[in-house]
């Protein structure tokens, strides 16, 4: 309650930051995101559904560890844990580089959505350590 949101933006210089050789998807040039991320952290949106249906859900992000995460609509749970799967990269030479190798992980799961305006939550839940860059959704 009394902290702010961590927030960034992809870094594309050299030394690469972002734009790095070990990335899995290059992120987009000054793309902004949350990252930081802790076990119990939450980021709401709030989202115009033009069509009720079944959504799946794609995610830009890094993760040198991997995690789990959460889905929920207007605060009930959609999803359960999610795996994250881990975005670290052995032969990268530089350490802290480890928290910037860009991944997307195309339908990790699927929601279903009501037209109109909903509040979707993405939960941290295990391990954190994670930046969200956005989150997709493609109608079934």
């Amino acid at each position: 309650m009394k902290e702010g949101v961590d927030i960034s933006y992809t870094k594309f210089r050299e030394p690469p930051i972002d734009n790095n050789a070990y990335n899995l998807v290059m992120p987009s040039k000054d793309q902004l995101y949350v990252g930081w991320t802790a076990p119990g952290e939450w980021i709401k949106y709030t989202v115009l559904v033009k069509e009720t249906g079944t959504y799946a859900l794609g995610i830009m992000y890094t993760s040198n560890q991997g995690g789990k995460v959460s889905i929920s609509v207007n605060d009930i749970d959609a999803t359960g844990p999610v795996d994250i799967p881990s975005t670290y990269v052995k032969a990268d030479p530089v350490n802290w580089r480890q928290w910037h190798h860009w991944n997307y992980l195309k339908d990790f799961s699927q929601i279903k959505l009501i037209k109109g305006i909903q509040i979707i939550t993405l939960y941290t839940r295990e391990t954190g350590q994670m930046n969200y860059a956005y989150i997709d959704f493609t109608r079934l």
